[in-house]
């Protein structure tokens, strides 16, 4: 029901609920109505451009802490989930989906080139569904032939992540982390792990480039669509994540 609603809300299909509430509006609502489907219209377009959904998502990826310090640097690697994909050709009944994928890259990357050790967070998001930390274990295994040492399968979302990923490996005496999800993510994540004893290191997937003068960034596009759903989201996500 959670994600149900969530859907609902966010942009675009938010807009467009708000456009066909507007137009069902009657009576002395009526001109209400139509305001709110107008600018609701003039919303969604606007949303579906890459100049500005672009630019909403490119100031999340600023000012991340990703240069480890001198007096405690980094003893493990965490890696956040993300998405998963069903399918009856793998075991588990899922499969990493592409942003997963993403993360699990750049954390088989960062491994080989520390040796540190990686952490996978993240529990189950489907019903009668695998953890999606034992998935993201798999494929480290199987994919990029870089196994986990540990596994953290109960967190329902960025928040949990930190806190029960830090209660592992505080028990291990670790203090400092390298921390990977995507670039746009990574403010939420950061600000998840304060106050959970670990110093944080940002290893974010590959930051967003800047988009140059195209007419066709003016255009409205699904990609635009997409990439304005990530940064509200993720916005929405670290408003919240301040006030907790």
């Amino acid at each position: 029901m959670r994600g149900i609603i969530l859907t609902l809300a966010m942009p675009p299909t938010g807009f467009v609920v708000l456009i066909l509430i507007g137009m069902l509006l009657r009576g002395g609502w009526r001109r209400f109505g139509r305001r709110v489907a107008w600018t609701s219209l003039i919303a969604l377009i606007l949303f579906g451009m890459p100049v500005v959904s672009s630019n909403l998502l490119l100031a999340l990826e600023t000012g991340l802490p990703t240069t480890p310090p001198a007096d405690n640097p980094p003893q493990a690697i965490v890696v956040l989930g993300g998405d998963v994909i069903r399918t009856h050709q793998e075991k588990l009944g899922i499969r990493p989906g592409l942003l997963t994928l993403d993360r699990l890259r750049t954390a088989a990357a960062l491994h080989r080139g520390t040796g540190l050790p990686i952490l996978v967070t993240g529990g189950t998001t489907q019903p009668g569904t695998p953890p999606v930390g034992m998935v993201m274990d798999e494929s480290l295994k199987d994919d990029f032939q870089t196994p986990a040492r540990w596994v953290e399968s109960k967190s329902a979302d960025t928040w949990e992540n930190a806190r029960f990923s830090a209660d592992i490996l505080r028990a291990e005496g670790i203090t400092s982390v390298y921390v990977v999800t995507h670039a746009w993510h990574m403010r939420r994540a950061v600000l998840a792990f304060q106050g959970t004893g670990l110093t944080v290191t940002a290893a974010p997937t590959s930051l967003d480039d800047p988009l140059g003068p195209d007419l066709s960034d003016f255009l409205p596009r699904a990609a635009g669509w997409q990439t304005g759903y990530f940064a509200i989201h993720e916005w929405i996500g670290y408003a919240w994540y301040k006030l907790r």
